[in-house]
């Protein structure tokens, strides 16, 4: 006859079982959920801190050898759930249902950050989280074109509606200008026009408010900083020295502001031959990673230059949606994922109270 099962040595032995990311027991993070004990079978629900956790499978097997090496144990019914823990500072200015805003930014244009922008949004949708774009480039709002948006938003009670597309929730000051129209407004002007992308839209209830910027370290960047608490920042940038020297001073400015840097993708690293698929450094490669050792921060993806991300967003179709299987779109996703990890590590340094929920 095999040994009877306890609840407390499934919790004992799940306790073993550290999340990755967060460097602690799923047990005390209050992970583990809805346990039941049945003989020798176990069933429970294991909530994530996000449903877009790059290291799911990994923490699948663990807890299956963790349960395994239990004696008794016969049978594991495991149900995946998923609950991103809020960032309390947003309800305290009024954004009850936001739970983090995440600027991407640059420092400098034409680096792909508002592909990267579109593409992470999106790919977070697509793994189950409740997601917001705000195209805050006042000057060259280009996201309802990369998302195929031709329609303006509706208001209700004198509020904002944003559209949506692709599973995901946007505004942009693009809906509010005629096509072709210059933005040639100062500090005060631009202050009015993020509070009012902020505050003035009914964003519901989200997971994520992915925010992008334009580039520089001006009048955008600083505003959004000072009237919001950001859980973080990505910086994007391209090889070239360049361009790094622009995201060292985009970086200084996060870090000024006590705005947390989640970590930096590096774009266009290579070009991808549509019709060979050889692989040509056009730019000088590894600068992202070199500044990302040396600021001591994440480098979160080496995206390659690959024609069809182009055209994909040319066309309002991103390329996580166009072509979810190749790997450039593979390559987005992975990206989202290690935000949504990072913003987990973040969120559980600002609130230790969290543990053993």
């Amino acid at each position: 006859m095999p040994p009877s099962v306890t609840p407390e040595d499934v919790r004992h032995a799940l306790s073993q079982v550290k999340d990755p990311e967060l460097g602690r027991d799923i047990v005390s993070l209050g992970m583990v959920k809805h346990l039941a004990v049945d003989g020798g079978t176990v069933t429970f629900t294991l909530e994530l801190t996000t449903p877009a956790c790059p290291l799911k499978d990994r923490i699948d097997q663990d807890v299956r050898a963790a349960l395994r090496a239990v004696p008794g144990v016969q049978q594991v019914n495991l149900t995946w759930g998923a609950m991103v823990r809020s960032s309390p500072a947003l309800g305290a200015i009024g954004l009850t249902g936001i739970k983090h805003v995440v600027a991407v930014g640059s420092g400098k244009g034409g680096v792909g950050k508002t592909t990267v922008s579109v593409n992470v949004a999106v790919a977070l949708a697509r793994d189950g989280a409740a997601v917001g774009l705000l195209d805050a480039d006042i000057y060259g709002p280009n996201v309802p074109l990369m998302l195929g948006i031709t329609q303006s938003p509706s208001f209700k009670d004198q509020q904002l509606i944003p559209v949506e597309a692709h599973g995901i929730k946007v505004m942009s000051m693009g809906f509010l200008l005629k096509a072709d129209e210059a933005v040639v407004w100062r500090g005060p002007m631009l202050h009015g026009a993020i509070q009012k992308l902020l505050k003035e839209v009914v964003w519901g209830a989200l997971d994520y408010l992915v925010v992008d910027l334009p580039p520089s370290t001006g009048d955008v960047p600083l505003t959004l900083s000072q009237l919001i608490p950001l859980t973080g920042a990505v910086i994007v940038t391209t090889p070239q020295d360049v361009a790094l020297s622009d995201v060292r001073r985009a970086l200084s400015m996060f870090q000024k502001v006590r705005v947390p840097i989640l970590g930096i993708v590096e774009n266009m690293s290579t070009f991808v031959c549509p019709q060979c698929r050889t692989e040509t450094p056009i730019f000088r490669r590894g600068g992202g990673r070199a500044t990302a050792e040396r600021v001591q921060v994440p480098l979160l993806g080496e995206m390659p230059l690959v024609p069809r991300v182009c055209e994909a967003g040319d066309t309002g179709m991103p390329i996580v949606v166009a072509e979810p299987e190749a790997p450039v779109a593979q390559a987005f996703v992975q990206v989202a994922r290690q935000v949504a990890a990072r913003i987990s590590v973040v969120t559980l340094a600002d609130r230790p109270q969290l543990v053993g929920l």
